[in-house]
């Protein structure tokens, strides 16, 4: 009578093992950087709602506000969300500015996403590149915002 061989070999299994390794290898810093991504976002839905606000304030006054209170919007703190720690309209004429806050990614904490505006003959249009001070790593931005 023969003896029929059940299961695997080690050297099977030590195939299945490595093929998983190299399949994590790949997928894990690709879903770090979707993560990252995501978190950018919230940032750049925060900061849009503040373009309505100081677009508003530029077509009644021909001039752009210098601060959240003159743009109708509420403090710097009070505009945030789980990543972002605030979003503030600046001193520079157009500027939106939104924080990434401590909870963000290590590799995005503490930057700011910029939106800059410029009147485009009666229509404002909007720049968020890094030519506008944007200091988000551009693998990390909206693809509106990549350079």
């Amino acid at each position: 009578m023969k003896n029929v061989q059940k299961g695997f070999t080690l050297i099977e299994l030590m195939i299945v093992v490595a093929i998983i390794a190299i399949l994590a290898a790949i997928a894990i810093p690709q879903y770090q950087n979707y993560i990252i991504r995501t978190q950018v976002s919230e940032a750049m839905n925060l900061a849009d709602g503040a373009k309505t606000a100081v677009a508003e304030f530029y077509n009644n006054k021909g001039t752009y506000p210098s601060k959240n209170a003159s743009a109708g919007l509420a403090a710097v703190g009070s505009i945030n969300g789980k990543y972002v720690s605030g979003v503030s309209v600046e001193t520079t004429p157009g500027k939106i500015v939104a924080t990434m806050g401590k909870e963000a990614n290590t590799k995005v904490s503490g930057k700011k996403l910029v939106l800059s505006a410029s009147d485009q003959g009666g229509t404002i249009s909007w720049n968020c590149k890094s030519a506008a001070g944007t200091d988000v790593p551009d693998a990390y931005l909206p693809t509106a915002c990549r350079t």
